[in-house]
């Protein structure tokens, strides 16, 4: 049951009655106060019950960070009488719906569709379920009210900057690969067929043998190799958790790691996925498939970097139970001295003996602001001494690192993507895989 603001305003102005009845103004009081719950109760009983009206509500599977999605409502009135009915779902702030309460006046037995967009603000997994349902009397001095359970899930996706990249080198590689046709002639690694040589052909893939018997320059063709695996691995400890760039650095790692995938998986390799802290927390099988971008995404969208220390032994352990075939491991992490010697520098062997090993970093440019600057005061002075120290221990972390046989890739933001699948290309162009 509702009490309309518009039910105080009628009382009032029935108020004068009581100032005006000097002899018995209680009676005066009393009959204003009859008057008002008589009108109240009509103004109830006249509005339909808010079960009569169904709603049913359709979001979007999934949206990402920086796009835009859309809410709508379908409103059925199954009244025998027209309603003005208000309603509000259960989202949360960070969703930013451009309306949050919605309210329209309904003929019986008519629909009607209502949207507005969201644009959110936050990744993850959202569960939206209460509906609250009023409808107005038609006095407007009451309402009834119903809180109804719809539960649905509404899933927001990392955002993936790198995409347009991601796609133009897919696309350049292909071309330039001849992947349209899965071939490759005078390049890649595996032996493919025995032809003629042409002019444009380079003397170093001439077969001699052949051209001995043949008595006729013959030269070998290769094709790129497919089926490759190339898995992201990415920390999830407290170091991730740091924003750089006005995002924590797990969300740098996703960029990078759906612009990889998207590149493998479009030239015909195995992409996987491994998230870790001190326990594994996700993992996708490597797979060529075209859904392996989903699948990624899907599993790592609502994942939020632990406050604790990441156990690199454990989890590289667990990469050499899962592949044991040569793959591309890119470790996604941050490069912070005492931690990388600490724990990550005494478990790396156990893949870099059998494994082409990629750690890759994002770099914070406030940093790297902070130390070139020329210190105005006392506290610039010792935020610029502070920030060369922390690029000192990088840079070791790094020399450490790359002694281990692993290569390192340190890009500034927006950048780590690009650098990253450039690297896999030209890995999998020298057939180092």
């Amino acid at each position: 049951m509702i009490v309309r603001g518009r039910l105080a305003l009628f009382a009032a102005l029935l108020s004068p009655a009581v100032l005006l009845s000097v002899s018995r103004p209680w009676l005066a009081l009393a009959v204003v106060l009859v008057v008002v719950a008589v009108v109240w109760l009509v103004d109830f009983l006249l509005t339909p019950s808010p079960s009569a009206v169904t709603i049913e509500r359709t979001l979007p599977k999934s949206v990402a960070l920086d796009r835009e999605g859309t809410a709508s409502w379908v409103v059925t009135n199954g009244s025998p009488r027209s309603v003005s009915v208000t309603f509000a779902d259960e989202f949360a702030p960070s969703l930013n719906l451009t309306t949050r309460r919605i309210s329209l006046d309904l003929d019986s037995g008519r629909t009607a569709t209502v949207e507005t967009g969201l644009s959110p603000a936050r990744r993850g997994r959202f569960e939206i379920g209460e509906l609250v349902v009023r409808l107005d009397g038609p006095l407007g001095f009451a309402g009834r009210q119903q809180t109804r359970w719809q539960p649905e899930e509404l899933r927001v996706f990392p955002r993936f900057p790198s995409r347009a990249e991601a796609e133009l080198r897919l696309k350049r590689n292909r071309l330039d690969m001849g992947l349209r046709s899965a071939r490759m002639r005078g390049g890649g690694s595996e032996f493919e067929q025995l032809r003629d040589f042409t002019v444009d052909d380079e003397f170093r893939k001439i077969d001699w043998s052949a051209t001995a018997r043949a008595n006729r320059m013959i030269v070998r063709t290769y094709r790129t190799e497919r089926n490759q695996t190339v898995i992201n691995i990415m920390d999830n400890g407290r170091l991730m958790a740091g924003q750089v760039a006005g995002v924590p650095r797990v969300e740098h790692a996703m960029d990078a790691i759906m612009a990889v995938t998207t590149v493998a998986v479009g030239l015909g390799d195995r992409a996987g996925l491994m998230v870790f802290d001190d326990r594994i927390r996700t993992a996708v099988s490597a797979s060529a498939r075209s859904t392996q971008l989903s699948q990624v995404t899907n599993a790592m969208f609502d994942i939020e970097p632990e406050l604790t220390e990441s156990d690199y032994r454990s989890a590289f352990t667990e990469v050499l139970l899962r592949f044991s075939r040569r793959t591309m491991l890119i470790i996604h992490t941050e490069l912070v001295e005492q931690t990388i010697g600490e724990f990550l520098l005494p478990a790396l062997p156990l893949l870099t003996r059998s494994h082409v090993v990629v750690i890759a970093s994002v770099q914070d440019p406030e940093v790297e602001q902070w130390a070139t600057h020329t210190p105005t005061n006392a506290e610039s002075a010792h935020r610029h001494a502070a920030a060369v120290a922390s690029l000192a221990e990088r840079k070791r972390a790094i020399v450490e690192l790359r002694r281990t046989g692993a290569t390192v890739i340190d890009a500034p933001p927006g950048k780590l993507a690009a650098r990253l699948m450039d690297h896999y290309l030209d890995v999998k162009s020298k057939g180092k895989l």
